[in-house]
């Protein structure tokens, strides 16, 4: 009996009013570019996966001469890599999507028909996988300002934006920008490269799963006014160059945040090689992200992510939310002198 009623303590968190609900470790898994797996050992989420890795031009990494793969140009046929997509992907219940670049749809319809996972993702989103054979009872259209529960966790969908000064006329990574702001409805596959330039509008993703919260972006921007007081506890934040373009993107954002338990890097590695690569260069640059995330959070833990390994979380007793005391940073609309 003892025994028993340990065992009970250890499975079971109780709430005020003896409400008892289970919860769960929670993992985490990188899977390159800005995807992800979050795995309370019973549900998985997948957001954003993107594993196949083209041989492409992308923002500071033009492609390596060593990567023996054929080059991909804008139009040429964008196919997932379904040997690496199999590798590594064994399951998944949900996948959710930030925007619809092919950086981070290129793989979702491969994955929703091998898995039968519920893609939740914006229009532009529904139309991609619905042309590419995803059936319509897999597919969940939101906006921004969505508030979802599901048998396992909910999921807040928060208005985002992309990155924006990479798409002035002062620069141009493609020619010319794609002439629909969504992907079409009724488009017909195969598609091309060019044909997911598409952005589609942007979300972040705040994932409550077995008492621990994780707020997730694809980008290196967001809106300061949808995501203050969120008090995430796992922030996963885009930490590109890019972010320079946005005014004190990390201070702000997590002094919004109320400075999270845990950060986790998203979108800095080197996305157009394979795996086995180095990713020293992008490691180097992801350096800056790192620093200042310590000067604007010095309680906050930083972990940058390998590859496939899980980081596990939570869970968190309801009411432990003790995070740094923070007097003396900055407030999140101060003014920094230049």
């Amino acid at each position: 009996m003892a025994k028993w009623l340990l065992a009970s303590a250890l499975f079971f968190v109780a709430f005020p009013g003896g409400v008892a609900l289970a919860q769960r470790k929670v993992t985490l898994a990188y899977l390159g570019t800005a995807g992800w797996e979050i795995s309370d050992g019973k549900t998985v989420i997948l957001v954003d996966p993107y594993l196949t890795r083209l041989k492409v031009a992308t923002p500071g990494s033009p492609p390596a001469p060593e990567d023996t793969r054929a080059e991909v140009g804008l139009d040429d046929i964008a196919a997932t890599d379904q040997a690496v997509v199999n590798a590594h992907i064994k399951r998944a219940d949900f996948i959710l999507i930030t925007h619809t670049h092919i950086d981070h749809v290129l793989d979702v319809p491969y994955i929703a028909r091998k898995t039968g996972a519920l893609v939740i993702g914006t229009e532009s989103t529904t139309n991609f996988a619905r042309d590419s054979g995803v059936p319509d009872a897999q597919l969940t259209t939101v906006q921004g300002g969505d508030d979802l529960e599901f048998d396992a966790f909910s999921v807040r969908v928060i208005p985002s934006l992309h990155g924006v000064l990479r798409h002035t006329p002062n620069f141009r990574l493609f020619p010319a920008l794609p002439p629909s702001t969504i992907f079409l409805p009724d488009a017909k596959p195969p598609f091309r490269l060019r044909d997911l330039l598409v952005e589609g509008g942007t979300l972040a993703y705040l994932i409550r799963v077995s008492g621990v919260r994780i707020l997730v972006f694809g980008s290196m921007n967001y809106i300061q006014r949808e995501v203050e007081g969120l008090r995430p506890d796992v922030a996963i934040i885009g930490a590109s160059p890019e972010r320079s373009e946005i005014y004190r993107y990390t201070p702000r954002l997590l002094c919004a945040l109320g400075y999270p338990r845990l950060v986790l890097p998203t979108h800095w590695d080197r996305f157009n090689v394979p795996y086995d690569f180095s990713q020293q260069p992008a490691t180097e640059r992801l350096q800056s992200f790192i620093a200042e995330v310590k000067a604007a959070s010095p309680g906050t833990q930083i972990i940058v992510p390998k590859y496939f390994e899980p980081i596990t979380v939570g869970p968190w007793q309801q009411g432990n939310d003790k995070r740094p005391n923070h007097q003396s940073a900055p407030a999140c609309t101060g003014h920094k002198s230049r």
